[in-house]
């Protein structure tokens, strides 16, 4: 059984100003502290760190639609080179918090198909006029993020052979690797002489008058 919503918690946000009025409209602006696992393995919101609410509250026949911006510092590191990338990102969001009693209503007037289709998707219901923001901020905030956040768009990324980041010098290379095919080949190359004959081969071969006499 959930716990009841805490009015104190800064992102539990209250309605009683706009009563049951269809068109009702209230605007809140609000800095909270992000909460914890804000974001994705590369880069998110750290924990704590301030998140800048821009919303609107609208009075509908269901309950308050919730409209609404979220400007939020991010950190993470570049999927290319690794350096720490650190940005301001921006989510949109819109929600429709329910009245309590609006769902036994709208399973009353609505086709059977309807409610099935309804209970497969996640609906948020007011509490005491209240309702929490966190969850749909959260999945707004993780939805906006980049899935490959770079440090900028041309970063050339690390070098293959050594891990060394490219965009510090563009003129960074290494000699060209040996194929190991030829490698017992260039070692038998090195034994060899400019005149393209080994050591043995140089020595003049030798004739019968060559040859020691047996005394």
């Amino acid at each position: 059984m959930n716990a009841a919503l805490n009015h104190r918690d800064p992102l539990v946000f209250d309605t009683r100003e706009l009563g049951r009025r269809p068109g009702a409209l209230k605007r809140v602006s609000r800095t909270v502290d992000a909460p914890a696992s804000l974001g994705i393995e590369v880069i998110g919101v750290p924990e704590g760190a301030p998140v800048e609410l821009e919303l609107r509250l609208e009075s509908v026949m269901e309950g308050v639609l919730v409209t609404g911006t979220a400007e939020v510092p991010l950190e993470g590191e570049c999927v290319r080179c690794l350096e720490p990338v650190s940005r301001t990102g921006e989510a949109d969001f819109q929600e429709l918090f329910s009245y309590p009693d609006a769902e036994s209503r709208y399973r009353r007037a609505a086709p059977a198909d309807d409610v099935e289709e309804s209970e497969e998707s996640e609906t948020y219901v007011l509490e005491a006029d209240l309702f929490d923001l966190e969850p749909v901020l959260r999945d707004a905030v993780v939805l906006s993020l980049p899935l490959q956040p770079v440090c900028r768009e041309d970063c050339p990324g690390l070098c293959p052979a050594c891990g060394f980041r490219l965009a510090d010098d563009p003129e960074h290379h290494h000699d060209e690797a040996v194929d190991i095919r030829w490698a017992a080949l260039q070692e038998l190359a090195g034994t060899m002489r400019p005149g393209g004959r080994d050591a043995d081969q140089e020595k003049p071969p030798r004739t019968r008058g060559d040859e020691p006499q047996e005394k």
